[in-house]
């Protein structure tokens, strides 16, 4: 039965997606005698918590009643009191927690608090699926690194453009609408500066009041046209352009004047040291990423261990052509044992197409 009303607290979490970020996604219930007395979930960020919410829903007192929350209550004050004393105050007698907050300022602390007073806590009730929802914010509350999604589209032989440059569209048009479900939800989209030379792409959200992601461009020589769409369109979303000293300094004021917020960072290898971006963003803000890049980008952001996980839709078509560019460009790697190692590979069809996701495997 714990598990029944946790993933009903979880269903209720995901209400958040891509509203509270860089706070996790959380969901609460409250059960008195077998029956839902209150719910709520956190619905954006710097807004009443998901424990909060469900108090105020309450349809009766919840002295002796069991409550269910995703992710561990909060017992520190930070944008709102701590959730555990509201826990407390109401009399609750049960709390059943999915997932410890890693959060060194509330990790484990939220627990012990309850038990101190005699409150019966049991913990990892559906802890896998209570982890997942909130992956983002598991790392980036830890490193303040974003959590990095790279995903390309590519055919069944392993192309992403014809031999001419087209790519418009491999993959199927419920494919192309997952992805912007998933611009929806991060808080960044990231590409090179090849892909705005080629494509001129807005690299916004398509969905029907949906949220538009930070916009992030690579360009460690500042080749960026002015008449861009990232920079003429810059009242839709924000952009970031990731440059090097190599950026003359009159191209990066002409930038800044239109509105673009411009990073110098150090170069790796004659390019923008993706490890040095990721701190800057993330002491931006920015807790996740989705990496949108060509081959070169992709496989220096590989290279240089920012990814964390990948999604590839494969389109039921063959392009072939040697001159016809991959997914993962660059040098690459060059003895077998040094490859990219995925872990925890899932598949799923999307319309015609297939969608492989899986996580990088660190160290």
């Amino acid at each position: 039965m714990d598990e029944n009303y946790m993933k009903l607290a979880l269903e209720l979490a995901k209400n958040g997606m891509g509203k509270v970020n860089p706070n996790p996604m959380v969901g609460a219930i409250i059960v008195k005698n077998g029956k839902v007395i209150g719910e709520g979930y956190h619905e954006a960020f710097g807004k009443a918590h998901a424990e909060v919410n469900a108090f105020n829903s309450l349809i009766e007192d919840a002295a002796g009643a069991t409550i269910y929350v995703t992710l561990e209550p909060c017992s520190h004050y930070g944008k709102t009191p701590p959730c555990v004393d509201k826990i407390i105050e109401n009399k609750i007698s049960r709390v059943i927690v999915g997932a410890f907050d890693p959060n060194p300022v509330v990790s484990g602390k939220g627990v012990k608090k309850l038990r101190d007073v005699g409150i019966e806590v049991i913990t990892g009730v559906l802890e896998d699926e209570c982890t997942k929802i909130n992956e983002v914010f598991m790392k980036y509350i830890v490193s303040k690194k974003p959590f990095v999604i790279l995903k390309s589209a590519m055919s069944l032989d392993g192309k992403i453009a014809t031999s001419k440059g087209e790519s418009k569209w491999i993959t199927g048009e419920k494919s192309r609408v997952e992805v912007h479900k998933l611009r929806n939800e991060v808080s960044a989209i990231m590409v090179g500066v090849n892909t705005i030379i080629n494509d001129n792409p807005q690299l916004t959200c398509r969905l029907e009041n949906g949220r538009n992601p930070i916009r992030i461009v690579v360009d460690s020589t500042l080749r960026i046209p002015i008449e861009s769409k990232v920079i003429s369109d810059i009242d839709e979303a924000k952009t970031i352009i990731a440059t090097t000293d190599k950026g003359s300094s009159d191209k990066i004021l002409e930038l800044t004047n239109t509105g673009v917020t411009v990073l110098i960072i150090k170069s790796k290898n004659g390019r923008v040291d993706l490890q040095e971006l990721m701190i800057k963003l993330g002491n931006l803000n920015i807790d996740s990423i989705l990496l949108e890049g060509g081959g070169i980008l992709n496989f220096s952001a590989l290279d240089q261990g920012i990814v964390d996980k990948i999604q590839i839709y494969i389109s039921p078509k063959i392009i072939g052509g040697e001159k016809s560019k991959t997914p993962v460009g660059g040098n690459g790697i060059e003895i077998l044992k040094d490859a990219f190692k995925i872990q925890g590979l899932t598949s799923r069809s999307v319309g015609e197409d297939i969608l492989i996701e899986g996580y990088i495997k660190k160290g």
